[in-house]
């Protein structure tokens, strides 16, 4: 399958996840972007159209940058729900951003329950 195939495919999956899904104040979207070498996490309020907490996977330490992604991605996942409680968010909507739930989505969405932050 050619590369622009698959990322059409994966631009409607986003789509058709983003109709079913929307962040209130109340209970924020938890978006995932993954790239190559990086992953971001945001927790968004869709209703005032703010980012609320963002995260980067090179805002952890120098010793976790050399961990595996998934590794990164569970730390990272538990890194942003204790941001979340700070902001005095406990419960969010994930939007696994048209990736599968499976490798480090899976890690992220893990290491944010791990961080009590409910789905």
């Amino acid at each position: 399958m050619n590369q622009i195939k698959k990322q059409q495919l994966k631009i409607r999956r986003h789509k058709r996840i983003r109709a079913k899904i929307i962040g209130t104040k109340d209970r924020p979207r938890l978006s995932v972007f993954r790239s190559n070498k990086h992953i971001e996490l945001q927790i968004i309020d869709d209703t005032a159209r703010k980012t609320i907490v963002a995260m980067r996977d090179s805002e952890l330490g120098a010793a976790k940058k050399k961990d595996s992604k998934m590794k990164r991605g569970e730390a990272l996942g538990a890194l942003l729900a204790k941001k979340a409680k700070e902001q005095g968010i406990s419960s969010v909507v994930f939007d696994r951003g048209g990736y599968d739930y499976h490798g480090i989505v899976r890690a992220v969405a893990e290491g944010a329950r791990k961080g009590e932050l409910k789905f």
